[in-house]
């Protein structure tokens, strides 16, 4: 008996080593790349000796980080370790709720900068000489979408944390409740990326314009088609759940709409608001506006006035912006995180502009390096 255990120990022991030297060799033959596609990021790079690195403990920590994003095979194993999580009822995964109905949605994290941000917007709305501020805050799908929470998880600090901001900050466009109104009827946030959807878009679109006095478009005036059927998006990238099915993605298109879209930092210039080679590729939703660009020059030749919009924004807004064209000749669209002029000057100097659209999403608005350069 006492061989036959023994026996079993040695075979035992050659697999693990078996095993270890199997992913050993893999990992120093195997090609390493740069970007994960699945997980929309860079991948740790093998970090710089130094001995001051050694000594402070960095180096063998961002070595252990190079290691863990290169092993081989890693994308099965993440997909593995995911469905393996799942099948023992786990139901959060990196501070995403697996939720019902295919629905993942991001944890909200208690805000840090509420009064900054309240004295940031109303400071910026004083700086402002000609031109009427408005300022949207979108509550994200722990919002919307209460009900698709998992059993037992209620959380309503997001929406609790809305109606304050709303109350301490002038000029607020609330478009919470028309979103819970249409929430059975349409899709107003992907299942698998933290954006809302054009759906979503659209019915803040309606409510933008009731405050502005001026009629939205019905859904039935515009050309909506799918463009994708497999979006995939950052919070699946963050479950690693590789067995779900994508999100579409869904464009409302006014017919023979002329438009001249410039995006001066690149010196690119479209005739629409849609860039189709990002629907080959993981970061889908960039698909709207070409991804990110600190200032977007927007003529629209159809418009039924004269006047001009700025839209100071974060990626929200990429998909809301085609609604404006209708409405407005001129659209500039601001992303502050990277244009690094004073966006006040260059309103008060062009008298044309009548409105400015600050327009953030809750989830990422006490982060977003943006919000403190609206000035």
């Amino acid at each position: 008996m006492k061989k036959h255990e023994i026996r079993i120990e040695t075979i035992i022991s050659f697999c693990l080593a078996g095993i270890i030297l199997f992913f050993s060799v893999g990992f120093f033959i195997n090609k390493k790349v740069e970007f994960s596609v699945k997980e929309n990021r860079y991948l740790e790079k093998f970090p710089t000796f130094s001995f001051q690195n050694l000594k402070n403990g960095s180096f063998t920590k961002d070595l252990e980080s190079y290691l863990a994003d290169h092993f081989s095979n890693r994308d099965f194993f993440m997909g593995f370790k995911t469905g393996f999580e799942k099948s023992l009822g786990k139901r959060e995964i990196n501070d995403v709720y697996l939720g019902k109905d295919g629905y993942f949605i991001e944890k909200y994290q208690l805000p840090l900068q509420n009064e900054k941000i309240i004295n940031t917007f109303n400071t910026f709305a004083e700086k402002i000489e000609n031109a009427e501020v408005s300022f949207m805050l979108i509550p994200t799908a722990i919002s919307i979408y209460q009900e698709k929470l998992p059993p037992f998880v209620e959380d309503n600090r997001q929406m609790e944390n809305f109606h304050y901001l709303s109350s301490e900050i002038s000029g607020m466009i609330d478009v919470s409740e028309a979103l819970l109104e249409k929430k059975e009827e349409f899709p107003l946030f992907y299942k698998l990326d933290h954006h809302w959807t054009t759906y979503g878009a659209y019915f803040a679109y309606q409510e933008f314009a009731k405050a502005k006095g001026f009629s939205a478009k019905g859904i039935e005036e515009y050309q909506v088609s799918v463009v994708s059927d497999d979006f995939k998006g950052t919070i699946y990238s963050k479950v690693n759940d590789y067995s779900v099915a994508g999100d579409e993605i869904v464009i409302f298109e006014m017919p023979n709409q002329k438009v001249e879209v410039n995006y001066q930092d690149s010196g690119e210039i479209s005739d629409s608001f849609y860039e189709y080679s990002y629907l080959e590729k993981k970061d889908q939703y960039s698909f709207f506006l070409n991804n990110i660009h600190p200032f977007i020059d927007i003529t629209s030749y159809d418009a039924k006035s004269e006047e001009e919009i700025v839209v100071i924004k974060d990626s929200f807004a990429n998909c809301f912006v085609p609604f404006l064209a209708e409405h407005y000749k001129k659209i500039y669209v601001v992303d502050t995180r990277y244009y690094k002029d004073a966006i006040s000057e260059f309103i008060n100097q062009n008298k044309k502009i009548k409105d400015v659209l600050v327009l953030y999403n809750m989830n990422t608005i006490d982060s977003d390096l943006g919000v403190g350069g609206i000035y």
